[in-house]
């Protein structure tokens, strides 16, 4: 069984579920319902990528594993640029759709590359613990008690609720809501982080379930 294919995977199966819950409650919030069209193409693209760049970051914590080392300053480099190089790949797809995107580096790389390092060590954790108990789910609840892996997925949701924020501030919206660009976003935001605390906590209830 290749284990980080699977926990891709599973990585990639969270992600579109947290994508999928913001926009249901995304649509349930009148300051934002304007906005949503311009947005939610844009978005479920964005998940896209993330879930490419996260496969990324997980095979390089499997060869890290592998060759029984920590994962370096090197690594985080390596993939951050690989990120870049999603992003270009993201942004050619985006000109298909009615939105320009200027995405600005000097704002989205703290975040981002905080979010690399985070998944990058959880992941070799889990991967090391996977070797000696086989299964994904196992090897999860080993690595992680229930309320840290409940803060660990909080976190990480939270870190890509706000890149998406300085996501959403990079699409051209109609001239109608430029004047509301910000507003939208912060209401974008917190309901990433409202829709990430219920996700960390329904997963986290899930991995642990009969414990």
């Amino acid at each position: 069984m290749d284990a980080a294919r699977v926990l891709a995977a599973i990585n990639g199966r969270i992600l579109r579920a947290y994508s999928r819950r913001t926009v249901e409650a995304l649509r349930a919030a009148l300051p934002l319902r304007l906005a949503l069209p311009h947005l939610e193409r844009t978005l479920a693209l964005n998940v896209d990528k993330e879930v490419r760049k996260d496969a990324l970051v997980i095979r390089r914590a499997a060869e890290s594993v592998a060759a029984g080392r920590a994962p370096g300053r090197d690594d985080l480099q390596h993939l951050y640029d690989e990120s870049k190089r999603v992003d270009r790949e993201f942004l050619d797809q985006s000109r298909a759709f009615p939105v320009g995107i200027v995405l600005r580096y000097d704002a989205i790389a703290p975040v981002r590359l905080a979010r690399i390092e985070r998944l990058l060590a959880a992941a070799c954790r889990i991967l090391q613990a996977w070797r000696r108990e086989g299964a994904a789910r196992a090897a999860i609840r080993a690595s992680f008690g229930r309320m840290e892996l409940e803060r660990l997925l909080r976190e990480l949701l939270s870190l890509y609720a706000e890149e998406t924020r300085l996501l959403s501030q990079a699409v051209q919206l109609p001239k109608l809501l430029v004047p509301a660009r910000e507003k939208i976003a912060h209401k974008l935001l917190d309901t990433m982080r409202r829709v990430a605390a219920r996700l960390a906590a329904d997963l986290a209830n899930l991995v642990h379930r009969g414990t």
